[in-house]
């Protein structure tokens, strides 16, 4: 549903980044149909936003052309896009740091600006696999209020692959338990 936050859980190898990586559109090979809007999802689009578990900031860029490289095809004039990236540098609480390299960020703060980065394209949906899996239990719960304050101030649907229960039940509206051999949907647990 739009503007819904939904978490995947299950076991490891049931499918979960799989079935992200096809929302995505970064896996083509597969049997069945993805649709959204009643659309078919033929490959990516920068509707969709994905930030994976590990950062992927390219290290010779700065944070802020880290999270502009995703705009270089927009239909935006320069002012617009500079505007956008300080606009979601902001939302990730990374102001000052416009000009630093991933090198010189802390963890926590590359995985934000990931998700700057997910986001600066405005999509409709963004992807998230296992985004806080590799971060310290402190760091992650911080980043666990950041997202769900993010989710909430910009109103975009997001899906979340994680392995942590009290993760999904605490950032979801809806959780989804997996199950492997076959990777199947077991469960669809609303969350109030």
């Amino acid at each position: 549903e739009p503007g819904a936050f939904v978490s995947l859980v299950g076991p490891s190898g049931c499918g979960k980044s799989t079935l992200l990586r096809l929302i995505a559109g970064l896996d083509t090979e597969h049997q069945g149909r993805l649709r959204l809007h009643g659309e078919r999802i033929t490959g990516t689009s920068l509707s969709r936003g994905i930030v994976f578990q590990d950062h992927r900031l390219l290290p010779w860029l700065t944070l802020q052309q880290n999270i502009g490289l995703i705009l270089s095809n927009a239909p935006l004039s320069p002012d617009a896009k500079r505007k956008t990236i300080r606009e979601h540098i902001a939302l990730v609480g990374l102001q000052g740091f416009e000009h630093a390299y991933p090198h010189e960020l802390s963890g926590g703060m590359a995985q934000r600006g990931a998700i700057a980065r997910g986001l600066v394209s405005q999509p409709e949906l963004l992807l998230l696999d296992e985004p806080l899996g590799a971060l310290d239990a402190l760091t992650r719960v911080r980043l666990q209020e950041e997202l769900q304050r993010i989710w909430r101030a910009e109103g975009v649907t997001m899906i979340l692959v994680t392995h942590d229960v009290d993760e999904a039940i605490f950032l979801s509206s809806k959780v989804i338990v997996m199950s492997a051999n076959p990777g199947r949907i077991e469960r669809q647990v609303d969350i109030d």
